[in-house]
């Protein structure tokens, strides 16, 4: 029996355009292809058709919508351009063709491998390490820019720094942006700053351009200056959506020079409000303590009008006045005792004349006299101390000597004391009454 010949086979001119697209794309990764432009279509949709050529074939390519928003040239037939790209198949009429990513001038192109050398390179390095990353001051002294003086991102940057922060400090470190000499004056200038130690932080910047414009900040003399700079650097350079190795190498990126002079000032607004809220509070506890000490005042007031030094001090004056009394008395009676001894003494003297025994109580009468005088003058001098004491206590509880102090008390016209900003007006005349003296104020 002869063998059975398997059926073949059999494809559609759709699957067999499917399955061949399937193995071209998947045969081919993401590549680079250079080529001149040619018959160039932009039709409505936004997309962008045309053809890659060199001297011996050609390429249909597409490039859509999505993608072409990110082409930063206006392309031209004849034009040499770089474009990556993948390698796919127009199903519907089998045409082979190029899934175009991103497409650049031709001459960006060694640029652009130049650029990923390099980064892989010093990425390798560490130097893009983001624990080198340095902070920002919150409030610096002095803010260093590094740029050329008569471009537009100076001018940005002082406009931003006035409006934000008028009082900070800014010097320029004038340099070329583009060009040759370029890469080696801006490290220069990084130096410069670093070896003077004027500023806080730095910002190295410039306007858009193309990648050549932008070249001299893709330099590795640059890269390892802001490195070696112990200044934290913000770079501001080109737009959004431009990348140079500065960027990557500076201790903040910020997509434009006027945005990385918002990253380095303090928002003058918005501390004057923080300085505001903190006045309205500082106030309202001011205003709450004071009226707790007033309380206080009060409550001490009360208890000094019952235990005022003044009663006891009266009380005492009063006791030292009766000891006086009772003193002189017994003074006077002692006196009159000692006249009516003597006058005995001078008749039993008389009849029997004792001139020695005389003499002696004499002597005695006049030292019982000095103690006696000592011994008066020694309390007298207990109670003008304990008088004293008492004074300098009243002294310290009085209102005077909060005054003599250094604080003062406001007066209104009328005399009322000013406790709350609410109960003057701008230009009421108010009195400040010191320790010793008085002035007169104006609000203002």
């Amino acid at each position: 029996m002869p063998a059975q010949v398997p059926e073949p086979e059999i494809y559609s001119v759709s699957r067999l355009n499917q399955a061949v697209q399937g193995h071209i794309e998947s045969g081919f990764a993401l590549l680079w292809v250079e080529g001149e432009l040619s018959n160039l279509a932009r039709p409505a949709s936004g997309h962008w058709y045309f053809s890659l050529k060199d001297e011996g074939a050609q390429v249909r390519c597409a490039l859509f919508r999505n993608r072409a928003q990110g082409v930063r040239f206006r392309p031209r037939d004849g034009m040499q351009v770089l474009a990556r790209a993948r390698v796919s198949l127009y199903v519907p009429r089998g045409d082979y063709q190029l899934i175009v990513e991103h497409m650049e001038e031709a001459g960006d192109g060694a640029l652009r491998r130049a650029f990923e050398a390099l980064h892989r390179r010093l990425e390798a390095e560490g130097l893009f390490d983001p624990a080198f990353k340095r902070p920002l001051p919150r409030f610096p002294r002095c803010v260093g820019v590094i740029t050329s003086a008569t471009g537009a991102a100076i001018r940005d940057i002082l406009a931003v720094l006035k409006r934000r922060f008028p009082a900070l400090p800014v010097m320029v470190y004038p340099v070329p942006v583009q060009g040759s000499e370029a890469a080696p004056r801006i490290a220069e200038a990084l130096e410069v700053a670093a070896a003077r130690g004027d500023c806080d932080v730095l910002i190295l910047a410039r306007g858009g351009g193309s990648l050549e414009d932008l070249w001299a900040f893709n330099e590795e003399v640059v890269a390892r200056a802001i490195r070696a700079c112990p200044i934290p650097v913000v770079s501001g350079i080109g737009h959004e959506t431009d990348i140079t190795i500065a960027d990557l190498a500076a201790d903040h990126r910020a997509p434009t020079p006027s945005v990385a002079a918002e990253l380095v000032s303090p928002d003058g607004g918005e501390l004057l409000q923080r300085v505001n809220q903190l006045e309205r509070l500082l106030c309202e506890r001011f205003s709450r303590r004071l009226l707790t000490c007033g309380q206080r005042v009060q409550i001490l007031e009360q208890r000094l009008r019952h235990q005022h030094p003044e009663r006891r001090l009266q009380a005492r004056a009063q006791r030292l006045d009766e000891l006086e009394l009772r003193l002189r008395r017994a003074l006077w009676r002692r006196l009159r005792e000692q006249r009516i001894e003597l006058a005995h003494l001078w008749t039993r003297l008389g009849r029997c004349s004792p001139r020695t025994r005389l003499t002696g109580m004499v002597h005695q009468r006049q030292d019982l006299a000095l103690r006696l005088e000592r011994a008066m003058a020694l309390r007298l001098e207990r109670l003008s101390g304990r008088v004293s004491l008492q004074a300098r206590t009243l002294h310290a509880v009085s209102p005077l000597a909060t005054l003599g102090r250094g604080y003062s008390i406001l007066l209104s016209a009328e005399g009322r004391a000013i406790r709350t900003p609410e109960q003057v007006k701008s230009g009421e005349r108010l009195e400040a009454r010191l320790a010793q003296g008085r002035l007169w104020c104006r609000v203002e």
